[in-house]
């Protein structure tokens, strides 16, 4: 079944506008809630909610504002990329001045005397908060960079990191380095952050006056999207001086970051600084996985529907674009994230139309596209990522691939102990997920040659289905059969001992590898 042309034109717009949510942009289709994550999001409580980039945290976001817009909530929305060159005193002093402002528009007007007396704070407020923006970081301080290093799993050999029973130096010297500069980070601003802890009960003194002076209660909601675009380093500084502003007052947190791209909680010196999970706030995670591909597969295809209704096309049309296994690989393709399916869906539409077939979209038109997309995730990642996080990150995709390859498996087994007790795999496997590289398969399972349980992960299609020299060697795991799981039991599995060897063995430019070896292999 294909779509008039005027439909088509249609639907493809209102999906093109609608890939980044953002405020004044098109008619937003409604948040697809099965988890009860909008209800937590609109609640009088501090969260952080996680998920990869594409599953709708800001979509989320800007849902809850609209619920929450009435006389008795304030809303305050900041997009952390806006800051991500700031230092963090003054990351602190663009969310207060939000704050200020709002609170300042909503008691706009000249109004009765309670509203000027509460103008008149706002002001004042806001002009403390100029002078301190102009002020610089630092004055004369002296710099000393902490000779504190932890020590569990590591030990120091010639100058150098070596962490068992893995070998990833120049990961272990990125996690030393970050360290470091988180410490030197704080002691290169420590007069201007000083300043502001000092005022911080006066500011909160402040606040609460202004939100009694209404005369009403008034809860307050702060977000803070894309939080992981600020500095690493900052980060639990950022969210240790949020917490402190919320705490006491009716003043609410929602973080929307990547879990693993994120510091919210640090220890420094043995002083906790940031928020703790589950204690300072709680989670929402609004994450689209393969570990359930049915599940993930229908709440996709209600969110194309909801596109599909606002370009008035009926459901069973937009089913009809598809043949086969087509939605089923769109899926696996974008890795359940909504948009990169959105994005993958558009993208295919144009190499189906009509005269180039039946004009529907089949398994073999997301064979095609694949290696783009997936490239794409890898310069994403780069862009995100630090120099020396970025190299070992690269690293690390061209060493699973290559396991995958090797052993002629999409999906393959990582020990729980192991990433309960390597900080460096553990670390490296997380962020690779954000990034949509690898996915989430299945957790708590048994092998069939091993003891223990083990973590299923299915490296991402785009590393291998466009490689026709595979056709009929390589093994795929149906992710979305009721066997599946069942399947996984006997998947290859990735110890520290197999990855640490990988490690060495790899090329010294594994990015210029990963090219060449597509090239060789096509």
């Amino acid at each position: 079944m294909t779509l008039p042309d005027p439909q088509l034109r249609k639907l493809r717009t209102v999906i093109t506008e609608s890939l980044r949510v953002q405020r004044g942009g098109s008619k937003r289709i409604p948040y697809i809630d099965v988890t009860n994550a909008l209800a937590d999001a609109c609640a009088k409580q501090n969260h952080a909610i996680f998920g990869r980039r594409g599953c709708g945290k800001t979509l989320l976001l800007h849902e809850a504002a609209e619920q929450l817009g009435d006389v008795s909530n304030v809303v305050v929305y900041l997009n952390c990329e806006d800051f991500k060159r700031h230092s963090f005193p003054n990351v602190i002093i663009e969310i207060v001045d939000a704050l200020c402002k709002v609170l300042d528009k909503r008691f706009g007007g000249f109004g009765s005397l309670k509203k000027r007396r509460i103008r008149k704070k706002l002001k004042v407020l806001r002009k403390l908060l100029a002078q301190f923006r102009i002020e610089p970081d630092q004055r004369e301080v002296e710099v000393r960079e902490s000779s504190e290093r932890e020590s569990a799993g590591q030990s120091s050999v010639s100058g150098s990191v070596v962490v068992r029973p893995v070998s990833l130096t120049v990961a272990a010297g990125a996690v030393e380095r970050q360290r470091s500069s988180l410490e030197q980070s704080y002691k290169i601003r420590e007069d201007k952050v000083h300043d502001l802890d000092r005022w911080l009960p006066e500011l909160k003194a402040a606040l609460s006056q202004v939100l009694e002076l209404d005369g009403s209660p008034i809860a307050v909601f702060v977000q803070l999207d894309d939080f992981y675009h600020l500095r690493r380093p900052d980060q639990p500084f950022v969210m240790d001086f949020v917490h402190r502003l919320c705490k006491d007052l009716p003043i609410y947190f929602k973080v929307a970051t990547l879990r693993h791209a994120s510091v919210l909680y640090a220890d420094r010196g043995g002083q906790p600084i940031g928020a703790q999970e589950r204690h300072d706030y709680q989670p929402i995670n609004v994450d689209f996985t393969l570990a359930d591909l049915p599940k993930t597969r229908e709440q996709n295809r209600q969110i194309l529907h909801e596109f599909a209704r606002l370009a008035d096309v009926q459901p069973a049309q937009l089913d009809g674009l598809f043949k086969g296994d087509g939605f089923n690989r769109l899926i696996l393709a974008g890795g359940g994230v909504p948009r990169d399916c959105l994005s993958l869906f558009l993208e295919v539409l144009d190499n189906v139309q009509p005269g180039t077939g039946d004009g529907r979209i089949g398994k073999d038109d997301i064979r095609i596209l694949s290696r783009a997309n997936f490239e794409r995730r890898i310069e994403e990642l780069k862009q995100d990522s630090e120099g020396g996080e970025q190299a070992v990150l690269i690293r690390g995709i061209y060493v699973i691939r290559s396991f995958c390859l090797k052993r002629e498996s999409n999906v393959f087994m990582v020990p729980e102990q192991m990433m309960q007790q390597e900080d460096l795999i553990r670390d490296l496997v997380y962020r690779l997920l954000d990034y949509r590289i690898i996915h989430n398969a299945g957790s708590a399972l048994t092998h069939k040659s091993r003891s223990g349980t083990y973590q299923a992960l299915a490296v991402d299609i785009g590393c291998y289905a466009h490689l026709r020299k595979l056709a009929g060697k390589f093994f795929e795991t149906d992710l979305g059969s009721a066997t599946a799981k069942e399947s996984m039991r006997s998947a290859p599995i990735l110890d520290a001992t197999v990855l640490d060897s990988l490690w060495q063995e790899s090329p010294e430019d594994p990015e210029e590898a990963l090219r060449r070896q597509d090239e060789e292999e096509a």
